[in-house]
């Protein structure tokens, strides 16, 4: 008999270097356990409204609701099996990549993805960010408020994480999931924390 995938959902903002490595290892663990993985937007610029950043940060968050309306726009117009895909490749040009110019990131991401560079119009359109609102609030909903992004959902069952430095790869990704899977899956499991030592390594 054929296992029932595990239901997984990520809450990720494209510029969040966190968030890609969270992706990375899910990816990683759908190669070795079934999960029925679901990917969606959600937002640092909403989520740090109202409170003081550095300047570079302003400039990336307002930066980074560019990329979150293309998505959100590629999704609308070519269904939500087009998010990862596209996330994907900008992903892989704004982190691994380095480059930190948004629009030249869509234009090869679209092309790459294989959706019409038309829509890195989309950009620009603010009536999406109602949509990015709604998915962002979706992922406070289900694990409550202060927290960020990444967010991972399995089975019902939602939290803040895991944050990795480094993506584990092949067995050992299928076992962090179980290990994420068990204690998300414990209603009195709140939290479980230690000292960040390192910065995403990427590859």
């Amino acid at each position: 008999m054929t296992e029932t995938p595990v239901r997984a959902d990520l809450w990720f903002d494209p510029i969040c270097p966190w968030a890609w490595q969270t992706s990375r290892w899910l990816l990683e663990a759908a190669e070795v356990r079934e999960i029925d993985l679901r990917f969606h937007l959600m937002s640092l610029a909403v989520l740090n409204e109202g409170h003081q950043l550095p300047e570079k940060h302003e400039v990336m968050m307002r930066e980074g609701w560019y990329l979150s309306r293309v998505i959100a726009a590629a999704a609308r117009d070519h269904g939500e099996k087009t998010v990862e895909p596209l996330y994907t490749e900008m992903g892989l040009r704004i982190h691994p990549g380095g480059n930190e110019d948004y629009r030249q990131v869509t234009g090869q991401a679209l092309e790459a993805a294989g959706l019409p560079s038309e829509l890195a119009g989309a950009g620009t359109d603010t009536t999406l960010d109602e949509t990015i609102r709604a998915s962002h609030d979706e992922a406070m909903t289900a694990i409550g408020p202060d927290l960020g992004t990444p967010v991972v959902r399995i089975d019902g069952s939602a939290c803040f994480g895991p944050v990795l430095a480094r993506v584990p790869r092949g067995e050992a990704a299928g076992r962090i999931f179980d290990g994420v899977r068990a204690l998300t899956g414990f209603e009195y499991f709140f939290e479980l924390k230690r000292t960040r030592t390192a910065e995403p390594v990427f590859g």
